[in-house]
Formats: C-alpha cells, structure tokens, sequence
C-alpha cells in the first residue's frame, strides 16, 4: 500500500495516508514534480498512460510522484525518473507551490510539489505502466499549446508552466 506524507503549509510532516485515500480526501501531502530539459533547450514531456489513477492519457511534466516516508526529494525523484522514463540525470530543487486541483474519478490533488529539473540527452525507455509516450518541445511551443489546448495537460504541470515559466526559461539556455 503507497504512503505519502502529509504535511502542513510550511513541509512539515503531520502524519502519512494511503495514497488513494489522500487524494479522494484532498489532504496536503509532499510530492515533486521533475523537469528534464535536452541540451538545446527542449523539455521532456511524459503522456500518462490510461492505467494511471487519475489524469490517465495527459500531457505532463518529465515525471512527478510523492516521496515514500523516510525519503529525500531528491533520492525520490531519481528514482521515479529512472522507474517511469528509464532515464538519469542529476536534479537540482528550483521550488515548491502549494495547488489544490479537482481531478477526474472524484480525486483532488492538494499537493506540497518541490519542482526540480535535470539536464540529459538520454532517448527515454518508458515504463508502459506510467508513461505512454513521450515528446521533447521547445518552451514557447509547449507555452503556446498549453495556451490553445489545456485540457491536453495535468493541472499540476499547467501551474507550473503558467505560473513559474520565468524561473524554467534560465534552465533553456544553461546547458547552450
């Protein structure tokens, strides 16, 4: 049974819940959510698979989860990049938000998300359990269809590209 750790606003751990219980109760729980751009400057997109929980079938970020109790951002987030997209990379932690969001099958996301990005030219291997396909676009391309499209996205991955894009568009340009 998967465990997150819910938290107050400030991170702190307030406790642990089975992760489908948190989300059908909407409790604020960690989670992070992981940004891989390429070396000229495309991010890595995952398309949910169908079997997911929730958001099956939406475009999102390079990989996102919930740490398990008792473990780093960072050791998580490694090890849910090379689980979902079989790929690795070092991760560097650029923020944390707050979002509250009602998903699809009566879920809710009330997440704590630590975003962090990686650089890497690695061709993903994806876990069909997680991701069904993936795409690498540039910035603006992906700001644009978000724009035109949002129903196409997950709403933890429309926050961030609408609301941080200005702390992701330095990660464009570090690798060049």
């Amino acid at each position: 049974m998967d465990q997150v750790i819910l938290v107050d606003e400030f991170d702190r751990q307030v406790g642990t819940e089975e992760k489908l219980e948190a989300h059908r109760l909407g409790l604020l729980h960690r989670a992070f959510s992981v940004l891989v751009f390429d070396s000229e400057g495309k991010m890595l997109l995952q398309r949910r698979s169908f079997d997911k929980y929730h958001s099956g079938g939406l475009w999102t970020n390079t990989c996102c989860s919930h740490p398990a109790p008792g473990e780093a951002i960072e050791d998580a987030a490694k090890r849910r990049l090379s689980e979902e997209m079989g790929i690795c990379c070092d991760l560097e932690k650029r923020f944390s938000f707050i979002y509250k969001a009602e998903l699809d099958k009566g879920l809710t996301e009330y997440e704590l998300d630590h975003v962090l990005t990686g650089i890497s030219d690695e061709t993903p291997h994806l876990n069909p359990e997680e991701a069904m396909s993936f795409k690498w676009m540039a910035m603006n391309d992906l700001l644009d269809d978000v724009q035109r499209s949002p129903e196409k996205y997950t709403a933890w991955f429309r926050i961030i590209l609408n609301e941080y894009n200005e702390v992701l568009r330095p990660i464009e340009h570090e690798s060049l």
